[in-house]
């Protein structure tokens, strides 16, 4: 048999999985022998806290990977291999320690990512060796869904008409990685180190274990399992944070320890069969495909606003603000609803779908403080964090990104916390100071009579703080804030 490459490299990134990996399936149909590596880039970690669930999550699901390909390869030696250092120095020297002649990586078009590959690509091709960059993680990728016109979407309900004409079960096809793991090569002896331990790369334990979140392929797996029994309720639980709605497979899509391919294969089939969940969850897989084309287009949407008309606001700034803002990200604004979503982040990296937008709104509008510190917050705290979806979903409550909300239209946090925590269920989890107060009074305690107050132990400014601002006077200033824009778009 006659073989494209005689040996090649896996790089995984963010596809820590052996099944329908579209990535190493090229790898191992295109080359005799098949090694794989996985880097933990200083260049990300170094900038990273030295607790941070992330890389925990990352690391127990490397070794449930390194596990898999031992398993697969039937190869004691077989394996994954781990490097710690720079990626753009260590892939090349990698590469040439083992003598490969390609080397195979996911698409990631963020734009570090991008930057990275392109000082791997140019550093392998010193040696004659080659990168070639696959699509994953997503569905469709870059100009693959495109205008009539030829342009890209930057309104999401065509994007999703169009995306929708144009699914195929051949774009949900599995890659079958069992027929070929036989390629899969054994380590040489001077690879065989097992996955570090956190402390080997800097780290100390999270609450990870704590908090019970499953890692790793079968982690991914039993959480989708779990959420197939629930899928067709999605459209009516979602937006509630007391019930268990969600998936939580945001941080398995984010490190690909799912494929993005079963999961939307599953929905389609359920909404054919007429779920509306299943569809209503099928629309927000669809976003994230939005929001990477998005990124991947409009590069200039990581620093700036998607409309550059809104990078004329003048945000809050200053000691205030800044004080403002420390409120905001320990809970302390006042609003129930906001402060026991920011718990909840603080606490478990996890934050409802719901919250993340009254939060980002009450952030932007209510306290006018610049959209991209709430991006900057979530982008640390975050266990899910994946660019274009955190930096979409900031634009959007901020009015500033492609089909986002109208700069008038702004959340009010108390109704907000009446609708989709009616009994205050959620609000009591994460804030048990007022947990004896009513179903009425724990939506806005500072409109509660003192004799409520006192009886459920409450002390305003002391175990519970007043609002940091008033709603109906933050509305009027951001209507004049957002002004500028208004007169950008009459001109």
């Amino acid at each position: 048999m006659s073989y494209e490459f005689d040996t090649g490299l896996m790089w995984f990134r963010r596809d820590l999985r052996t099944n329908d990996n579209a990535t190493l399936h090229q790898a191992l149909s295109r080359c005799r022998l098949v090694h794989c590596v996985f880097v933990f880039d200083t260049t990300i970690l170094d900038a990273l806290p030295r607790v941070d669930r992330r890389v925990e999550f990352l690391r127990e699901s490397l070794s449930e990977l390194d596990e898999a390909l031992r398993l697969l390869s039937g190869h004691a030696t077989g394996g994954l291999i781990v490097r710690h250092a720079v990626a753009s120095d260590a892939l090349p020297r990698l590469a040439r320690q083992l003598q490969v002649q390609v080397v195979f990586a996911g698409r990631d078009d963020e734009p570090d990512a991008l930057a990275r590959d392109t000082a791997v690509a140019d550093a392998l091709q010193v040696d004659g060796i080659t990168l070639v960059t696959c699509k994953d993680h997503v569905i469709f990728e870059r100009r693959e869904i495109l205008t009539q016109g030829g342009t890209v979407y930057g309104v999401f309900t065509p994007y999703k008409n169009n995306w929708l004409s144009r699914l195929a079960p051949e774009h949900l096809a599995d890659h079958p990685i069992k027929n070929l793991a036989h390629r899969l090569a054994p380590r040489p002896p001077e690879c065989r180190a097992p996955v570090p331990s956190l402390a080997d790369i800097g780290f100390a334990p999270s609450n990870l274990a704590t908090l019970k979140i499953p890692t790793g392929m079968s982690g991914g797996a039993q959480l989708f399992e779990d959420f197939f029994e629930r899928m067709d309720r999605y459209d009516s639980t979602r937006d509630f944070p007391a019930l268990k709605g969600p998936s939580y497979l945001g941080v398995h899509l984010r490190f690909g320890t799912v494929s993005v391919r079963q999961l939307v294969a599953t929905a389609w089939q359920r909404q054919l069969a007429g779920s509306r969940g299943a569809a209503v969850w099928l629309s927000e897989l669809v976003w994230r495909d939005f929001y990477v084309s998005i990124l991947a287009n409009f590069p200039h949407v990581a620093t700036h606003a998607f409309k550059p008309e809104y990078d004329a606001i003048q945000w809050e700034s200053g000691p205030h603000a800044e004080a403002l803002f420390a409120a905001w990200c320990e809970g302390r604004t006042g609003y129930p609803l906001v402060d026991a979503a920011m718990a909840q982040i603080n606490e478990t990296g996890y934050m409802h779908n719901r919250l993340r937008m009254v939060v980002g709104s009450f952030l932007v509008k209510d306290l006018g403080l610049d959209w991209r510190w709430g991006e900057s917050y979530f982008a640390t705290h975050l266990n899910d964090f994946d660019l274009s979806a955190n930096n979409g979903g900031w634009q959007w409550v901020a009015s500033s990104g492609c089909d986002a909300q109208p700069y008038f239209r702004i959340f009010n946090p108390i109704s907000q916390s009446e609708k989709f925590d009616p009994q205050g269920k959620f609000i009591r989890r994460y804030l048990p100071q007022l947990a004896k107060l009513s179903n009425k009074s724990i939506h806005a305690p500072w409109l509660a009579k003192p004799l409520e107050l006192q009886a459920a132990g409450v002390t305003l400014g002391g175990n519970y703080p007043l609002p940091v601002v008033q709603h109906d006077e933050a509305r009027a200033k951001t209507l004049a804030r957002y002004a500028v824009v208004k007169k950008a778009a009459a001109q």
